[in-house]
């Protein structure tokens, strides 16, 4: 009998068998880049070139996370993949919408060849909604036409329509972009994933939104929303602010498990270095009752075939051979990351400078990078942006006097619209305040709100929309940001005009980032060059500035599990309940523009 050959062979691990959900002793050939055989037999039918001893190791697949933004790290492609394979993420797809705001279909087309030399699969969600509302409701870098979907569909790597956040305007009449794409669609592929993002829809909008075909979401949601959404078949997707026992336990209470994964949406540099990534969730899971069989069922196997990704989630023979040897599986410690059958991490030695493989097993091609070496700066090895990139914030500096905000009374009191941010979301609560006019101007200093302020950035108009906010937000000094979802306009909130001029200065200056004011002193800063809302440095630099940035937000009273991204989503008008764009506060709801002065 003729002994089959194997370039590679994992001997003695527990692997992991994703249709049982258990644990199985067994010696598993990898060839050509798939998994030949699990042999629980330990017959020794396959001898191999290389050999693996993970006796005592857990071996599971490779995670994989169907939503999410490399953006939202703040760091390129391959800074963030590259930290990626230590978490044990193999495969992500990612919508690059933010960079699309930035600069259109350039910016999604630099986004994926950023990513070629990644050590992990990237594949991509087109971005349906660029902008996230409309032009009447803000500005942006650039719009995602219908063609341009339609273009990035025949795109091997894109795998899905990406989120689709204009949902309480596509539910009714309209002449939307993405509406025109998804007609069209429908007609072609009645597979292909379309996901959505739609907070607080119910009932009867709720079925409008899912009769377009828009089938997932991964948005923060009561229970009834939870079990509206179960309960007309949407596919689930547990992202951090959701993780939650009450929400698991009504999973497991009602057998929904196959109808659910886990991703991650949005990770910060900081968290992202120092607490990981979907691994992350996976052991928070676990903290809260779930079994390790099931949270790796849910990092792997479902996302995988909810989005069709039908040759990977699993250990089995043909599949591509993705996974992770566990030294520790109920702290579910990575001991080394496998993609395609070779090492690309392995704790104590970083094998991912080398190159990843394609699905097919082949060597995924460089790219040449574009553009002028900037003098002095060391960027991410991969990919550098064009020269351009780094100088997209078309913006004057300011001067104090851009903070005074003009207001009529006749009794020297008006009623204002005020965002109050609650911890433990991103979503925002409209109040209604009483504030004092005097010769023609607000007074809002030392009224307990702070004044927040959108500035157009791309040179079309210089439009600057002002709001007040309230609640778990900081109580001093000022913060100012490029990177401010989606629209990526510069926002700075403050008590007092000194410290946001000096904060929204400095971002300026920056030509992007953030910056913490206070006392007349920049605090914290994290330059992000590239496109005003990425940093072309490792993801540890980027990590413990950031960081910095967070404990100086804390440290002026910012009360928030997450106060980095609370602040960036105020300019979201895609999210409840009263948002800020550069054309003034947006009601959500009602998807129109609302005045500072209320009625």
């Amino acid at each position: 009998m003729e002994t089959e050959r194997a370039d590679l062979l994992v001997r003695g691990a527990k692997v992991y068998n994703s249709y049982f959900k258990r644990f199985v002793t067994a010696d598993v050939p990898v060839r050509g880049g798939k998994f030949l055989y699990i042999d629980s037999r330990r017959s020794g039918a396959v001898e191999a070139d290389s050999t693996v001893d993970a006796e005592g190791l857990y071996m599971v697949p490779g995670l994989i996370d169907i939503h999410m933004h490399i953006e939202s790290s703040m760091l390129t492609p391959g800074a963030f993949c590259r930290r990626l394979a230590e978490c044990g993420v193999t495969t992500i797809v990612s919508e690059p919408h933010e960079m699309a705001n930035v600069n259109g279909m350039q910016g999604v087309l630099d986004m994926i060849r950023a990513g070629e030399n990644s050590p992990v699969d990237i594949f991509y969600g087109i971005p349906s909604c660029v902008p996230s509302t409309s032009p009447e409701l803000e500005t942006t870098g650039g719009i995602i036409t219908c063609e341009d979907m339609e273009g990035l569909k025949e795109n091997p790597w894109v795998a899905c329509v990406g989120e689709v956040m204009n949902y309480r305007t596509i539910i009714r009449e309209n002449q939307l972009e993405i509406t025109r794409f998804l007609k069209g669609l429908r007609e072609k592929d009645r597979m292909f994933p379309i996901e959505g993002h739609c907070p607080a829809l119910l009932d009867l909008d709720l079925a409008r939104f899912l009769y377009l075909g828009i089938n997932g979401d991964h948005t923060e949601h009561s229970m009834e929303e939870l079990e509206q959404r179960f309960a007309n078949g949407m596919f689930m997707e547990i992202q951090e602010k959701m993780l939650r026992r009450e929400v698991l336990d009504y999973i497991r209470a009602h057998g929904l498990e196959e109808h659910f994964c886990f991703v991650t949406d949005d990770v910060m540099a900081d968290t992202f270095c120092t607490q990981g990534h979907l691994d992350a969730l996976v052991r928070r899971a676990m903290e809260l009752g779930m079994t390790a069989e099931q949270a790796v069922y849910n990092a792997s196997f479902t996302p995988a075939r909810r989005i069709n990704l039908l040759d990977r989630g699993a250990i089995a023979p043909g599949k591509i051979a993705d996974f992770l040897l566990l030294s520790d599986l109920d702290a579910f410690a990575v001991g080394a990351t496998y993609k395609n059958g070779k090492c690309i991490w392995s704790r104590g030695e970083d094998r991912t400078g080398q190159g990843s493989m394609s699905r097919d097993g082949a060597e995924r091609p460089g790219t040449e990078r574009t553009g002028t070496e900037r003098p002095g700066a060391e960027p991410d090895r991969d990919m550098h942006f064009p020269e351009s990139y780094y100088h997209s914030i078309r913006l004057e500096f300011q001067e104090q006097s851009r903070f005074a905000v003009p207001m009529e009374s006749d009794s020297g009191k008006v009623m204002v619209r005020v965002m109050e941010i609650q911890d433990g979301s991103t979503k925002t609560k409209e109040t209604i305040r009483k504030m004092p006019v005097k010769d023609g101007f607000l007074q809002w200093e030392g009224s307990g709100c702070l004044l927040a302020a959108v500035f157009e950035r791309y040179g079309g108009g210089q439009a600057v929309g002002y709001g007040l906010v309230t609640g778990d937000c900081h109580k001093q000094g000022a913060v100012a940001t490029s990177y401010a979802h989606d629209c990526h306009n510069v926002l700075v909130a403050g008590a007092n005009p000194a410290d946001m001029k000096l904060a929204l200065n400095r971002v300026i200056e920056m030509q992007g980032g953030m910056a913490v004011a206070d006392g007349g002193k920049i605090q914290a800063e994290l330059p992000l060059p590239v496109g005003g809302i990425l940093s072309d440095r490792p993801a540890r630099e980027v990590g413990e500035k950031l960081a910095g940035i967070r404990r100086a937000m804390t440290s002026q009273g910012y009360r928030h599990y997450n106060p980095i991204m609370s602040f960036c989503t105020l300019t979201l008008p895609a999210s409840p309940a009263l948002k800020l764009t550069d054309k003034g506060l947006i009601d959500v709801k009602a998807c129109k523009i609302v005045p500072l002065k209320a009625e």
